[in-house]
């Protein structure tokens, strides 16, 4: 009995003691309400103008110029049937996803061998190779226009959708390798060895081992990508000239020029909502790969 009565613990006559009271919680609630309002209030600002918009793509011309603040009485759909036909939207958004296709395609087939090499190779004027890359970060395509299209004219590269899909990739060139290059760093050495001592070439490393690995570096970079080339209004506008190959963003400032002396307000923010939708639909379906992606980035990189 002595000896179970050892094992037990001695009870405390004491009181447990309690945390002290430091005076913020009174405060804590009220910082997360606060918190909660603003976000409220951003979030508010962000979506008004597109529901207003896609509202307006609805009414009539009398609807919006009597007061663009009421409901409409009716949705008039014949809007959107105008925008394609009367406007083009539709020729517009093709030659859109023309150049983003390729744009995405020559950016990816430029970006990930080179990453790979500066990322996990070492040769000479590696590190030099890496800064002129890095410097390419803060050089903006609008401010090299001139001299850019007076190269292309001389080459007979204007007013070619090809060429601009180049120009887009090369342009988004330095941030896309500056961003595969941190995720590449982060594989262990011990995946490249492997694949070496089965057998496997650079080339069939970076297809079967590297790039399934970076899968969610690769969907940052499309989604960047996308909405960069979709949005991109300077560049087209200065090198493409033909109406039939404008983009979207061209073709829509056309129509707003246009549509201010016509008054057909309702075909162009049917125009607009129209070009909104897939910049929607591609951040909807892939905003849970985006996050992962990018915390994946912030924690590796």
């Amino acid at each position: 009995m002595a000896a179970n009565a050892s094992a037990q613990p001695a009870r405390s006559s004491h009181p447990p003691q309690t945390m002290p009271h430091t005076g913020r919680q009174p405060f804590a609630w009220l910082g997360r309400l606060l918190l909660r309002l603003l976000l409220i209030i951003q979030a508010l600002i962000v979506v008004y103008p597109l529901v207003w918009n896609v509202l307006a793509s609805l009414k009539t011309n009398e609807e919006v110029m009597e007061n663009p603040w009421t409901l409409p009485k009716h949705f008039n759909w014949s809007n959107y049937v105008n925008a394609f036909t009367t406007a083009r939207i539709g020729d517009y958004m093709l030659n859109s996803v023309l150049v983003v296709a390729m744009s995405m395609v020559i950016l990816l087939a430029a970006a990930l061998p080179t990453a790979y090499a500066l990322g996990r190779m070492n040769f000479r004027g590696k590190t030099l190779t890496t800064n002129v890359y890095m410097a390419g970060l803060f050089i903006g395509g609008v401010y090299i226009i001139v001299p850019l299209f007076i190269l292309m004219n001389n080459l007979h590269m204007l007013d070619n959708r090809f060429w601009l899909s180049a120009v887009y990739a090369t342009g988004s060139l330095p941030f896309s390798v500056y961003l595969m290059i941190g995720f590449m760093k982060s594989i262990p050495k011990d995946f490249e060895e492997a694949a070496l001592i089965d057998g496997c070439g650079y080339t069939s490393t970076l297809f079967r081992i590297i790039l399934p690995i970076t899968r969610p570096a690769i969907v940052t970079l499309i989604v960047f990508g996308f909405f960069d080339f979709w949005n991109e209004y300077v560049l087209a506008l200065t090198l493409i000239t033909s109406d039939e190959k404008k983009t979207i963003p061209i073709g829509l400032s056309n129509l707003m020029q246009i549509q201010q002396y016509a008054t057909d307000w309702g075909s162009l923010f049917a125009g607009l909502v129209i070009v909104l939708i897939p910049t929607i639909i591609i951040y909807a379906l892939l905003q849970k790969r985006l996050t992962d992606g990018m915390m994946m980035g912030g924690v590796k990189g």
